[in-house]
Protein backbone atom coordinates (compact mmCIF):
# COMPACT_ATOMS: atom_id res chain seq x y z
CA UNK A 1 0.00 0.00 0.00
CA UNK A 2 1.39 2.95 -1.01
CA UNK A 3 1.41 6.09 1.37
CA UNK A 4 0.02 9.47 -0.59
CA UNK A 5 1.29 12.73 1.77
CA UNK A 6 -0.89 15.60 2.91
CA UNK A 7 2.37 17.85 1.35
CA UNK A 8 3.48 18.49 4.91
CA UNK A 9 6.93 17.14 6.20
CA UNK A 10 8.21 17.41 10.08
CA UNK A 11 11.64 17.20 10.67
CA UNK A 12 12.56 15.36 13.68
CA UNK A 13 16.74 14.61 15.06
CA UNK A 14 15.88 10.56 15.63
CA UNK A 15 14.22 7.47 15.03
CA UNK A 16 12.19 7.29 18.63
CA UNK A 17 11.73 11.12 17.81
CA UNK A 18 9.50 9.92 14.21
CA UNK A 19 8.26 6.82 15.83
CA UNK A 20 6.49 9.15 18.83
CA UNK A 21 5.58 11.78 16.71
CA UNK A 22 3.64 9.07 14.26
CA UNK A 23 1.63 7.59 16.95
CA UNK A 24 0.05 11.17 17.16
CA UNK A 25 -0.65 12.17 14.01
CA UNK A 26 -4.02 11.56 12.19
CA UNK A 27 -2.64 12.39 8.73
CA UNK A 28 -0.46 11.34 6.21
CA UNK A 29 2.65 13.59 6.70
CA UNK A 30 6.30 12.80 6.10
CA UNK A 31 8.56 12.44 8.88
CA UNK A 32 12.06 12.80 8.21
CA UNK A 33 14.82 12.43 10.63
CA UNK A 34 18.48 13.96 10.80
CA UNK A 35 20.09 11.26 13.51
CA UNK A 36 21.63 14.50 15.53
CA UNK A 37 23.91 17.00 13.65
CA UNK A 38 23.52 17.21 9.79
CA UNK A 39 26.21 18.76 7.19
CA UNK A 40 25.80 21.52 4.92
CA UNK A 41 25.78 19.19 1.63
CA UNK A 42 23.35 16.65 3.16
CA UNK A 43 21.40 19.72 4.60
CA UNK A 44 21.13 21.34 0.98
CA UNK A 45 20.42 18.05 -0.46
CA UNK A 46 17.31 17.93 2.14
CA UNK A 47 15.92 21.12 1.49
CA UNK A 48 15.90 21.03 -2.15
CA UNK A 49 13.33 18.15 -2.08
CA UNK A 50 11.28 20.26 -0.03
CA UNK A 51 10.13 22.96 -1.95
CA UNK A 52 6.35 23.59 -2.17
CA UNK A 53 5.48 21.51 1.13
CA UNK A 54 4.51 22.96 4.47
CA UNK A 55 8.26 21.99 6.76
CA UNK A 56 7.97 22.30 10.63
CA UNK A 57 11.15 21.46 12.48
CA UNK A 58 10.72 19.88 15.93
CA UNK A 59 14.03 19.08 17.87
CA UNK A 60 14.91 18.66 21.02
CA UNK A 61 14.82 21.42 23.95
CA UNK A 62 18.85 21.26 23.97
CA UNK A 63 21.88 22.24 22.97
CA UNK A 64 22.18 19.62 19.92
CA UNK A 65 18.75 20.37 19.54
CA UNK A 66 19.19 23.94 19.20
CA UNK A 67 22.30 23.97 17.08
CA UNK A 68 20.15 21.92 14.28
CA UNK A 69 17.21 24.32 14.48
CA UNK A 70 19.72 26.91 13.76
CA UNK A 71 21.01 25.58 10.78
CA UNK A 72 17.48 25.31 9.69
CA UNK A 73 16.56 29.22 10.35
CA UNK A 74 19.84 30.20 8.37
CA UNK A 75 19.40 27.36 5.56
CA UNK A 76 15.36 27.12 5.58
CA UNK A 77 13.72 30.18 6.78
CA UNK A 78 10.60 29.09 5.30
CA UNK A 79 10.31 26.68 7.77
CA UNK A 80 7.68 26.45 10.96
CA UNK A 81 9.28 26.09 14.18
CA UNK A 82 7.62 23.83 16.73
CA UNK A 83 8.92 23.75 20.31
CA UNK A 84 8.34 21.71 22.92
CA UNK A 85 8.74 22.57 26.79
CA UNK A 86 12.02 22.87 27.98
CA UNK A 87 11.48 21.57 31.00
CA UNK A 88 10.69 17.62 28.95
CA UNK A 89 14.08 18.46 27.11
CA UNK A 90 13.62 15.48 24.29
CA UNK A 91 10.51 15.20 21.92
CA UNK A 92 10.63 11.12 22.29
CA UNK A 93 10.54 11.92 26.20
CA UNK A 94 7.77 14.59 26.06
CA UNK A 95 4.17 13.86 27.12
CA UNK A 96 1.95 12.64 24.54
CA UNK A 97 -0.62 15.08 25.12
CA UNK A 98 2.13 17.49 25.11
CA UNK A 99 3.14 16.50 21.66
CA UNK A 100 -0.08 16.57 20.29
CA UNK A 101 -1.23 20.00 21.44
CA UNK A 102 1.97 21.11 20.08
CA UNK A 103 1.08 19.26 16.75
CA UNK A 104 -2.45 20.59 16.65
CA UNK A 105 -1.36 24.34 16.91
CA UNK A 106 0.16 23.93 14.13
CA UNK A 107 -2.71 22.47 12.29
CA UNK A 108 -1.29 19.28 11.96
CA UNK A 109 -4.38 16.38 12.67
CA UNK A 110 -3.69 14.19 15.84
CA UNK A 111 -5.96 11.14 17.28
CA UNK A 112 -7.72 12.86 19.75
CA UNK A 113 -7.20 10.37 22.70
CA UNK A 114 -3.45 11.82 23.05
CA UNK A 115 -4.91 15.44 23.69
CA UNK A 116 -5.85 13.40 27.23
CA UNK A 117 -3.25 10.90 27.40
CA UNK A 118 0.32 11.36 29.95
CA UNK A 119 3.88 9.92 29.64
Amino acid sequence: MMIMFTGKTIIVEGTSDRKKVQEIINEPVEIICTNGTIGVSRLDELIEGLYERDVYILVDADRAGEKLRKQFIREFPEARHLYIDRVYKEVATAPYRHLASVLLSANIDVHGEFLQKDG
